[in-house]
């Protein structure tokens, strides 16, 4: 496949690093000549330095037989105008663009991006899905990441497990035996630097980061599993009054409204024009960093702390503080996926990655096939894929003891109708299920053609 990716920034390089591993012809656009000029030294891919939205820039690239554009500049307006001329010059038959103002998102104008406006097949608002992604670990304690597939039915989650974890050192074939009536499946291990696609025979050591399928309503009880226990939010301090904490307060005012919410922000005008947008939350002008600004917020009674500041450095210190100053938990926002090993070290309970929620939205669409949803784990050495099998795939009605998979893959569950089911070895995959699927990143083209249409079948 022939793919354009306009900015060279964190999401489009990942976005690159990605599709170029998997054989496809990448050309990447950036103003910035030092960003181009490490895209060609360290990936596969051709850089070009110039404006995305520019015909001629995008005729360079080659639109005129790409089969996608992905515009992720940090501009809109360039990522909006890069995917038009694409589609009005060169005919581009799917483009992607991330949008970050949420006034272009605005119900009002619904219209903006249809076909015969500014045809954009689909719009990613990081944002948007960053405050969704927060509102889920909201009232899920001791969850460390969490993603949700099967409209809702399955969880991906993540537990950083500490030294009184009641399953340490316990093999994985013995979890279905210790918790018989649990559906879940371990589907990754990270250990330190060292990233395991887990056998039967794999233990959990303390610090290991585990990542588990389940079905979201055993999903408490999964915790518990993992010694991981706290009670639900009540009290909530948002430190960050920029569009992703003014967009969790405002979820959190409409679906929650028994939480007691606190924002601080430093900005003196922006904290009026946040205290301006929201109803019930209190809005306090400081410095997060600050115990003074802390005890005014009242840390020492507060459930959870949410960080999300433009800073990396800021919200993983801020977290710390909160807890030092009497917060049960704190959620922080990081960019730079190098700091996630330390960051569950030092104790923050758990994190979201605009980038890497960013990616996966956009990965969901790029992949071949019925693939519903993707996600990539961390640094891209593994993704998790909900895909829905045909009656033509050739994994259709073959018992799992007897299934040939690609190594370094694991199907974690299975979504039949309303039932979630654990794979057992003779289960069976039927026509319609929707099947969630970690594969290591150099085996996701092998999944792709496991659900694909048999060639008997011409």
């Amino acid at each position: 496949m022939k793919v354009i990716v306009c900015g060279a920034g964190q999401v489009g390089a990942n976005i690159a690093a990605y599709l170029s591993q998997e054989d496809n012809e990448v050309t990447v656009i950036d103003i910035n000549q030092q960003l181009i000029a490490e895209i060609n030294d360290h990936l596969n891919v051709s850089g070009i330095v110039g404006n995305a939205s520019h015909p001629n820039v995008l005729e360079q690239a080659g639109a005129d037989d790409a089969e996608m554009i992905i515009a992720a500049t940090h501009t809109d307006e360039i990522n909006m105008v890069a995917c038009q001329v694409a589609h009005s010059i060169f005919h581009t038959p799917k483009k992607i663009a991330r949008v970050r103002q949420q006034v272009y998102l605005d119900p009002a104008w619904s219209t903006l991006f249809s076909r015969d406006h500014m045809p954009i097949d689909l719009v990613i608002s990081p944002e948007v899905e960053v405050a969704q992604a927060i509102m889920r670990r909201l009232n899920t304690a001791g969850v460390f990441n969490l993603n949700i597939f099967g409209g809702g039915k399955i969880s991906l989650a993540s537990v950083v497990c500490a030294r009184d974890c009641p399953i340490l050192n316990t093999p994985l074939k013995h979890l279905t035996p210790l918790f018989p009536n649990l559906l879940i499946e371990v589907v990754s291990i990270l250990r330190g630097d060292e990233k395991i696609i887990p056998t039967d025979d794999e233990v959990i050591l303390p610090g290991d980061e585990v990542y588990f399928v389940c079905a979201t309503d055993h999903l408490k009880r999964c915790l518990e599993a993992f010694g991981k226990k706290s009670p639900s939010a009540r009290r909530a301090i948002i430190i960050g009054g920029g569009n992703i904490g003014l967009l969790l307060a405002k979820q959190i005012e409409e679906h929650h409204p028994d939480i007691d919410v606190r924002l601080i922000e430093k900005n003196l005008q922006r904290a009026h024009f946040v205290s301006q947008m929201l109803s019930k939350t209190l809005v306090l002008h400081g410095d997060g960093l600050s115990r003074q600004i802390m005890e005014e917020a009242n840390s020492e009674s507060t459930e959870v702390v949410i960080s999300v500041m433009d800073n990396d450095e800021a919200n993983i210190l801020s977290s710390l503080m909160a807890k030092q100053y009497g917060s049960e938990r704190s959620i922080t926002l990081i960019n730079n996926t190098g700091y996630v090993p330390l960051i569950a070290a030092m104790g923050i309970d758990a994190i979201v990655s605009p980038r890497s929620i960013t990616v996966s939205s956009i990965l969901q669409h790029v992949r071949k096939g019925r693939i519903i949803a993707a996600h990539s784990l961390r640094d891209g050495y593994a993704e998790v894929m909900e895909i829905e099998a045909l009656e033509t795939s050739s994994i259709i009605n073959i018992p799992f003891k007897d299934l040939k998979r690609p190594k370094n893959t694991i199907i974690g569950a299975i979504l039949r109708g309303d039932e979630v089911l654990i794979p057992k070895p003779e289960t069976v995959i039927r026509p319609n299920d929707r099947v969630i699927v970690l594969a290591d990143h150099t085996r996701v083209r092998e999944v792709e053609m496991m659900f694909a249409v048999r060639p008997e079948y011409f």
